[in-house]
């Protein structure tokens, strides 16, 4: 719905699930999700890891800075835009998999799918995108991926932080209490920044495009011309269903992270703060 107004944005979810059932069977759901998972991986450690990292950090260079959920915004943020840069190629490939969607000229006698493709797989993608464009091409869209994960991933912790510290005491620990902080999190970040979405995988899919659209470049200019041509509601295409998906995605993701990092024995936050503090007074010299 993001990148096929006109095929998949009049016949809703329902009408496009129906669609994609017809033409690539139960598989065609499942479009891309190899590079997804390939994605996930290494994009999910990264984040997390980086976030933790950046937060000490920050805490470390500037003493004096608040320990509360600016703190997680910046650190949200700079932790985001890093995971990205380490793992956009996968997140492209997994697009350009996904967007293969067949029209119905495209359907045999059975009315399924003929077996050709424009990728046959990852390695596939990857090799094509890569030698059509280079290293740059591997990279077709980032921008507007940086410039929306930097607000996203920044409001994500925010709002998942400054929830939990409003929690009363005796559901801290409540796996529920987790999730719906997590939920709310995911449906705030996400609504604030979508129109960001859509430009990014536009952009990452321009040259599937019907020839005679023009050359989407530049994330305003992108922006801009999709609102001209396609209407602004076009910026919101696929937004519910981003909502169904996104949310409980964040609410899970935020859960399993704290439980796993209170099964591994990693300080909370506050306990890493004290510790912070801590070694910085060990480390300054006496003033006797």
């Amino acid at each position: 719905m993001q990148t096929r107004g006109a095929e998949f944005q009049s016949t809703g979810l329902l009408g496009s699930a129906k669609r994609i059932a017809k033409t690539e069977g139960i598989l065609g759901f499942y479009r891309g999700n190899g590079a997804s998972v390939a994605r996930i991986i290494p994009y999910a450690a990264l984040h997390y890891m980086s976030y933790e990292q950046y937060r000490r950090w920050i805490m470390h260079t500037f003493p004096n800075v608040s320990k509360g959920p600016i703190l997680d915004l910046v650190a949200g943020s700079l932790s985001g835009g890093t995971a990205v840069l380490f793992t956009y190629p996968l997140d492209l490939i997994r697009t350009k998999l996904a967007y293969q969607v067949v029209s119905s000229s495209k359907l045999n006698a059975r009315g399924m799918v003929h077996s050709e493709q424009v990728y046959r797989g990852i390695l596939d993608c990857l090799a094509k995108t890569y030698k059509a464009g280079g290293v740059r091409g591997l990279y077709r869209g980032v921008a507007p991926t940086l410039v929306g994960i930097f607000p996203y991933a920044g409001l994500k912790f925010y709002f998942y932080e400054e929830m939990k510290r409003h929690v009363p005491e005796e559901h801290k620990k409540s796996i529920m209490a987790k999730l719906t902080c997590g939920s709310v999190a995911g449906l705030l970040g996400q609504t604030f920044t979508y129109p960001l979405e859509v430009v990014r995988r536009q952009m990452q899919v321009q040259n599937l495009l019907a020839s005679g659209n023009a050359e989407l470049k530049g994330t305003l200019k992108t922006l801009v011309m999709i609102a001209e041509n396609q209407g602004w509601k076009q910026l919101f295409s696929g937004l519910s269903i981003n909502f169904i998906k996104v949310v409980p995605s964040v609410a899970i993701g935020f859960t399993v992270y704290d439980i796993m990092k209170s099964c591994m024995g990693v300080p909370s936050r506050d306990e890493a703060a004290v510790e912070v503090v801590t070694s910085k007074r060990i480390s300054q010299p006496s003033s006797q």
